[in-house]
């Protein structure tokens, strides 16, 4: 897996492929997931994950839960699952 952070835009991209997007699925205003041709996950965009990361709904969350926790950023347990 390979992890992109802009500090400046805080924002954070979790690909799983270099393959290149089909079609793009917006979880909310702060998680938007890309899909390839094959209709797989490719990569998961966080939006403002220093302000902490809701990995529920998230393809891969596990893998992507370790190597956030490895840069230091706050995985946010939604209300729901509290």
């Amino acid at each position: 897996m390979k992890v992109d952070f802009d500090k400046r835009r805080d924002a954070a991209y979790f690909a799983f492929s270099t393959a290149h997007a089909a079609r793009q699925v917006r979880i909310d205003g702060g998680r938007i997931i890309d899909y390839g041709s094959d209709g797989e996950a490719i990569g998961v965009e966080f939006l403002s994950p220093l302000s902490g990361m809701d990995l529920s709904d998230v393809p891969r969350a596990l893998d992507i839960e370790r190597e956030a926790r490895r840069l230091g950023f706050v995985i946010r347990v939604p209300a729901s699952a509290a």
